[in-house]
């Protein structure tokens, strides 16, 4: 492998650990649902008319 990688100019130590990400913020658990959205707009208090009115 070393005689493949090094003509060619490539590493040929496996490249080193990196430390683990976090959660996404939507998988956090202290995440709030929209209270932290200044634009999120309540759900309607009426269920939508799915019947098609021609």
């Amino acid at each position: 492998m070393r005689d493949i990688l090094t003509p060619i100019g490539e590493p040929t130590s496996p490249p080193g650990l990196m430390p683990a990400r976090a959660l996404p913020l939507w998988e956090r658990l202290d995440a709030t649902l929209g209270e932290d959205d200044p634009q999120a707009q309540p759900a309607p208090e009426y269920e939508f008319d799915r019947r098609i009115a021609w």
